[in-house]
């Protein structure tokens, strides 16, 4: 924010990372236009900080393989032949080759994950990152990007420069909060931070132990204190049964699906004060905020990769 004349002017630029959508194109069954990719991109290259290669998914197989790296390398060479400058990308499945070439050519490079592979994701970033990405000391030679990269213990394990994930917005979407560990008086963000349940619409409130409204007293006033000091509430909401035609109002809204009939009755929501339990914006901000300060408590880039013993990683075989 910028004062102007004693009025507050808001700086609206910020960072934007472009990635391709070629995954969920490949997910979808469809297909991306290079020559559109790349003139999408001229159009609004003053607006974009960077931009991710057309990769390539599904060719072959189900899983990336040397086709698709082939295919994908052939797309970095497309794009940067119009003058573009776009982060490679390499996949999980590929052959390491690749890997190794774009970390020895390029200043900052993604890793993508087709798929859902389970366990092996931790034993393949090790590798990746082991083996290729950082040197002999574990500091990495080339910046990082991790597409979809939603677990914490992924992001505060190994060196990357930027991560992209949808987890904050799911996770408030299905009524829960990240609410940091407590430890000698500092909130510690890591893998060990809490995901809690606080929608008042969520089944877990009859379990013991998974909503807020269900934790030990003592954890529970941890929750409910970081929640105040980020300057949020829990909130507070009633609910009762009315006709599903009646019109609603600005503080109301349905806490259950549409019913068949018009005569039909459901049930109602009323907010009586807006909190992270009954709004999901709320929960929004909340999750947004844990990450930046997620972000904070990191080393500063570039950082040393220390999760194994890096003559350990050499004896690795994938």
């Amino acid at each position: 924010m910028k004062q102007n004349n004693g009025k507050m002017k808001q700086n609206n630029k910020i960072d934007l990372f472009l990635d391709s959508g070629a995954f969920s194109a490949w997910t979808q069954k469809t297909t991306i236009d290079i020559e559109e990719y790349i003139a999408f991109i001229k159009k609004y290259e003053k607006d974009l900080t960077i931009y991710a290669n057309l990769d390539v998914i599904g060719l072959g197989g189900k899983q990336p393989n040397k086709l698709t790296a082939d295919k994908t390398l052939e797309n970095q060479r497309i794009m940067e032949d119009a003058g573009l400058s776009p982060v490679p990308c390499f996949h999980y499945g590929e052959p390491f080759s690749y890997l190794e070439y774009y970390v020895e050519n390029y200043p900052y490079i993604a890793l993508g994950v087709a798929g859902n592979i389970g366990t092996k994701l931790m034993k393949w970033m090790d590798k990746c990152f082991g083996e290729f990405i950082c040197d002999k000391e574990g500091y990495p030679k080339t910046k990082v990007h991790g597409f979809a990269v939603t677990s914490i213990s992924l992001m505060t394990r190994y060196p990357w420069y930027s991560v992209d994930s949808t987890s904050w917005v799911v996770t408030g979407r299905l009524g829960s909060i990240y609410i940091p560990r407590r430890s000698n008086g500092k909130w510690v963000y890591d893998d060990n931070s809490w995901k809690i349940a606080v929608s008042n619409k969520s089944p877990s409130m009859k379990d013991k132990d998974a909503h807020i409204t269900t934790l030990p007293e003592e954890k529970r006033q941890l929750c409910l204190q970081y929640i105040e000091e980020k300057g949020y509430k829990l909130g507070k909401s009633r609910f009762r049964m009315v006709r599903q035609d009646r019109p609603l109002k600005d503080n109301e809204r349905w806490a259950e699906k549409k019913p068949k009939g018009k005569d039909a009755w459901r049930k109602l929501e009323v907010i009586q004060e807006a909190g992270v339990s009954n709004t999901y914006q709320l929960r929004d901000e909340m999750n947004i905020l844990y990450f930046l300060d997620l972000e904070k408590s990191m080393p500063k880039w570039p950082w040393k990769f220390t999760a194994y013993k890096q003559n350990g990683l050499r004896q690795l075989k994938f």
